[in-house]
């Protein structure tokens, strides 16, 4: 009875490292692997209904880097979320695009891959955006959701550089008012808050395509929008900084006049997105709005 007990548990096991273990295009960001280590409270935005929206784990060499939610019929991501780490805000320029072949349906080992230099299989054509995409379109950068200046760890900056991470950008904007934005939260993260930030930060789509071949391939967003959360912060900081925290977001029009970035409460944009995202009324982007743990009665400390 316990040899047989011990091979069931063993087949359960191998089930689950050849499902789940390097598995990307995930049901659940809460139980692979570290992808929860990238959300606060190990706790994903709630309330969005597409169906087919696709959970990525973001995994490079054989670690989850950060999470994205990604719409395949219009081959970009609805929001990208991460941990953000204190850095000099440096830009590098120097690492690959990957793709990710998981959405592709084709056997891998889980981990995002750069783009070959020949021959790339329709499937993934199909289900995201590739280089031959953004190729051709002067107005467009690739903005990243996940920004490379908001990493230090040379890898974790690498996998930043996935078009699963990316959407395009005017490139008025990009270079200026988002990019300014993004250097203006790396500052005040580093300087004001003492644990961990997170981050998220997604677009609201309004039917605009970039197109290719005659055939629409890769949404263009009409707004930006970003949030975070950091719960340890320093209480004495500056009043013209501490009113920013746990928690603030902005939004701004993907433009290349008009793109002036807006900061406001969380709960003011999860009004905005309401109304103009595919989400529902319990539409939220952090566990309890951000709100600190409370702390467990002494009664119960020796129990932990």
């Amino acid at each position: 009875m316990q040899l047989s007990n011990l091979l069931l548990a063993l087949a359960v096991t191998m089930w689950f490292s050849e499902h789940w273990g390097t598995a990307i295009v995930v049901e659940d960001f809460n139980h692979i692997e570290r992808c929860k280590d990238s959300l606060y409270m190990g706790t994903p935005p709630r309330g969005f209904k597409d169906p087919s929206l696709k959970k990525i784990c973001q995994r490079y060499a054989d670690k989850p880097r950060f999470v994205t939610l990604y719409d395949p019929k219009i081959r970009i991501p609805v929001y990208s979320a991460y941990s953000f780490k204190k850095t000099e805000g440096d830009r590098r320029v120097d690492y690959p695009w990957m793709y990710e072949p998981q959405l592709a349906e084709i056997d891998g080992n889980g981990n995002m891959m750069p783009f070959p230099t020949g021959y790339l299989h329709m499937k993934f054509e199909d289900s995201q955006a590739v280089l031959d995409d953004y190729s051709d379109v002067v107005l467009y950068e690739r903005g990243h959701l996940n920004p490379d200046q908001h990493q230090s760890d040379p890898q974790d900056r690498a996998a930043t550089y996935t078009l699963t991470n990316v959407v395009p950008e005017i490139r008025e904007f990009n270079i200026g008012p988002w990019r300014q934005y993004e250097e203006r939260i790396r500052v005040r993260l580093n300087n004001f808050c003492r644990g961990t930030a997170y981050i998220v930060t997604g677009v609201i789509h309004a039917g605009n395509m970039i197109r290719r071949n005659n055939l629409n391939r890769v949404g263009i967003p009409e707004d930006v929008w970003s949030a975070y959360c950091c719960t340890d912060y320093d209480r004495n900081s500056p009043h013209v900084e501490r009113i920013h925290f746990p928690t603030y977001a902005a939004i701004a029009k993907n433009a290349k006049e008009g793109n002036t970035v807006q900061e406001l409460t969380v709960l003011e944009l999860e009004l905005i997105l309401t109304q103009r995202m595919n989400v529902d009324m319990n539409f939220q982007l952090f566990y309890d709005n951000c709100n600190s743990p409370s702390p467990l009665p002494p009664y119960l400390l020796h129990s932990v």
